[in-house]
């Protein structure tokens, strides 16, 4: 009896020497996760209201962070007035005044244009979450925001800077912001014929088009617009630009592949004198006697990616790159 007593205080006491370690312990990586919160700005599209329907799944993984965040004005009242804003907001951002350490675009790619065009070069890592459809941008699953956030607290991702196109005008300041992560077009006005375009690099070699229109897109942009005009597929850290003509009235036009060092200026002839330029799709009108210029913008689009999230499996998965159908 008494051997069975001693046992007992000694396991007592053994039990009593590890509790304080585990508590420390636990103290800690309690600790670490409070270190780690994170304040977000969010951006979404308040227009489909299907793309809102994970909305309360990221709201939740948020506040079981302990994270903060800004909202954008018009998701935040789409939100509000739908019934769907799940959690108390720090701040509403309006205009571009703001700051954060992720901004989360929720939607589709469209939204992450906006998005990364409200961002700017104000270096802040934007993530998107795909509410939408293809979303080849947006390559994070709305199902899978848990997933998401534990990558982030746990530091687990990088980020990709990707290049941007800045464009000016020779006579006029553009109405619409001048830089685009995708692509620049410039297209002919309305049903009026093709239009001619002349492209020089660098103040030296012109290349003249007889088209609908063409594209300049950055890699971001190479699987947008320009892809579906028959242009390459670019990697992302390619330092390039591509120039795709839309519906080549020559059949000897092909897509050119330039460095992004090169100054490219378009001049463009039209039977109305006029044609639309679209800035990843921000259309504006342009008299013919308006030349552009495009070049390389100072500052690079920071794409946040997770382990495992690479460039060709995005492809592979949103439009069946390399598959063979015939298995």
């Amino acid at each position: 009896m008494q051997r069975n007593c001693s046992r007992q205080w000694l396991q007592l006491f053994n039990f009593a020497k590890w509790m304080p370690h585990t508590r420390g312990r636990n103290a800690r990586k309690a600790a670490h996760k409070r270190e780690k919160n994170m304040k977000f700005a969010i951006f979404g599209n308040k227009h489909q209201s299907k793309k809102s329907e994970n909305i309360e799944n990221l709201f939740a993984t948020i506040n079981e962070w302990k994270d903060t965040f800004i909202i954008d004005r018009p998701f935040y009242e789409y939100l509000l007035e739908e019934g769907k804003l799940f959690a108390q907001p720090e701040g509403i951002i309006d205009g571009d005044d703001f700051d954060a350490d992720i901004a989360i675009s929720f939607g589709g790619d469209g939204t992450f244009l906006r998005t990364a065009n409200r961002v700017g070069s104000k270096n802040i890592p934007l993530l998107g979450i795909n509410a939408g459809r293809l979303g080849f941008l947006t390559s994070f699953s709305a199902g899978n925001v848990s997933e998401l956030f534990e990558c982030l607290h746990r530091g687990e991702y990088t980020i990709e800077e990707r290049d941007v196109i800045e464009v000016s005008a020779s006579d006029k300041q553009l109405q619409n912001n001048p830089y685009a992560l995708n692509e620049v077009a410039v297209m002919k006005h309305d049903n009026s014929s093709m239009i001619s375009i002349e492209a020089s690099l660098n103040g030296n070699e012109r290349i003249t088009y007889q088209a609908d229109g063409l594209i300049i897109a950055a890699p971001s942009g190479s699987t947008g617009y320009s892809l579906s005009a028959g242009g390459p597929i670019i990697a992302p850290d390619a330092n390039v630009f591509v120039l795709t003509p839309i519906a080549s009235h020559s059949l000897n036009a092909r897509p050119v592949v330039v460095n992004d060092r090169t100054e490219v200026t378009l001049k463009v002839v039209s039977r109305s004198h006029n044609y639309l330029v679209a800035i990843d799709g921000r259309n504006e009108e342009c008299d013919e006697n308006t030349t552009l210029t495009l070049r390389k913008a100072a500052y690079t689009i920071k794409i946040v990616k997770v382990k495992g999230q690479t460039f060709f499996k995005t492809l592979h998965d949103k439009m069946m790159w390399g598959a063979d159908l015939r298995n």
